[in-house]
């Protein structure tokens, strides 16, 4: 009788509190007219798109108007989603690619002013705390001072990482996306998700050797 009862309390609890739905199920109920669902996938990736973005082009404004951009062409494009419950590979993959693009024609418009540039570095020196820099919210300046420092190294290295070496760091190890989640988003294998990454982080050694 006990047992039974468990598993009736179990069972209401469960209905009291249900669990989210799948992106698989938010996708297909984008697709069959409910703006909603796209509103919840949103909700549930906007600061990975933005952290990713901006990991990738060093500006926050930037950053957001990419993600802005790379929903918009998500919920344009999402009838191409051949596996929908693949979305969050595919949405990361629109970013990435996006941003990198972005990039590269940033590099022909004018450059940015002091002002701009102190604001970037010093985002950089908040925003990187994941990548294993000290936490800037400790109240000894001194620590303050070489997370920002830290994080602007970080910033400077990471640009000079070949495209896929880049997006692999950040997604995987700064962003803990899956190796397959980061191999769907870059199209491309596991291994070779693995093979850039160990590079990657090769060559981050090399250019922060005398900082660590």
């Amino acid at each position: 009788m006990s047992l039974l009862m468990d598993t009736r309390a179990a069972d209401i609890r469960a209905d009291r509190h249900p669990a989210p739905p799948t992106d698989g199920q938010l996708v297909r109920f984008t697709l069959d007219g409910d703006r909603s669902a796209f509103d919840q996938l949103i909700r549930r990736y906007q600061r990975q798109a933005v952290a990713v973005s901006y990991r990738l082009l060093g500006n926050v404004q930037d950053a957001q108007e990419v993600t802005q951009n790379a929903f918009l062409k998500a919920f344009t494009s999402l009838a191409s989603l051949q596996k929908h419950e693949a979305f969050a590979g595919w949405l990361m993959r629109i970013v990435s690619n996006l941003s990198l693009n972005f990039r590269r024609g940033r590099k022909t418009r004018e450059t940015l002013s002091l002002d701009d540039a102190l604001g970037t570095a010093d985002r950089a020196s908040q925003n990187l705390v994941a990548a294993g820099e000290a936490t800037i919210r400790d109240g000894n300046p001194l620590h303050r001072l070489q997370s920002q420092e830290m994080g602007e190294r970080l910033q400077k290295a990471l640009d000079q990482l070949p495209d896929k070496q880049r997006v692999a760091i950040i997604m995987f190890t700064m962003e803990e996306m899956s190796q397959k989640q980061v191999a769907a988003a870059m199209k491309c294998s596991v291994e070779a998700v693995k093979w850039h990454v160990f590079q990657g982080r090769k060559r981050l050694k090399e250019l922060l050797k005398e900082h660590l």
